[in-house]
Order: C-alpha cells, then structure tokens, then sequence
C-alpha cells in the first residue's frame, strides 16, 4: 500500500484547506484510514480516522466541529477538510492505513500545514 499526501500550504487563522491522501496498491486490504500530525518539537498525534468502508469517524477532540475527514472509494482518496484554523494546527500531517484494526502498518509522507496568526 502506498499513500501520496496533498493539500498543505501556509493559510492564516480561520482559513481552510483540504488535505487529500491517495492510496494504491493493496487498497482491498485497507481496514481504516487516519490522518496524523507532528509539530516542532512534539510528538506525533492522531487526528482524525475513517473506515474504508462503513461510516465510522473517529476525532481527536481538539478538532471536532472544525475537521471532517472523509473518502471517496472510487478515487481511493480520503480527505481532511479543515475549517476554523488554528496557529496551534500548525504541524506536518501525513496519512496512515491500518490493515488489521490494531495499529497503522502504512504511512505516507508528510504535508505541511502553517497557520499564522
């Protein structure tokens, strides 16, 4: 499986952007999709997820209300619709799949996202 990340870019506080992850290769194995980030000096934490199938999401709480992440199955793509920005969004953000449920056996590389205040 193989994951290309896309969308960042510098926006200002309160912008949006859309972050989209494409997945080849063994894409019948996926079992869930999630985004991660990492800012400078931190350790990397989740943010958002989404079955490959079904309509399960799952959030990290600072981000509820503000991200949506969502799939389309025919492009093998999952976005991360990001509204209300915020300075402390600022961070790299890369896609994950997860085959087993247990854990993220795939990443992509990073995106980065900047929000100036």
């Amino acid at each position: 499986v193989q994951l290309q990340a896309s969308g960042g870019g510098l926006v200002q506080a309160g912008d949006s952007l859309r972050l989209s992850c494409a997945v080849s290769g063994r894409t019948f194995s996926t079992y869930r999709i999630a985004w991660f980030r990492q800012a400078p000096g931190k350790e990397r934490e989740f943010v958002a997820a989404i079955r490959w199938s079904g309509r399960n999401t799952y959030y990290k709480d600072s981000v509820k209300g503000r991200f949506t992440i969502s799939r389309d199955n025919a492009k093998n793509t999952v976005y991360l619709q990001m509204n209300s920005l915020k300075p402390e969004d600022t961070a790299v953000y890369s896609c994950a799949v997860s085959v087993g449920g247990a854990g993220y056996d795939y990443w992509g590389q990073g995106t980065q996202v900047t929000v100036s205040s």
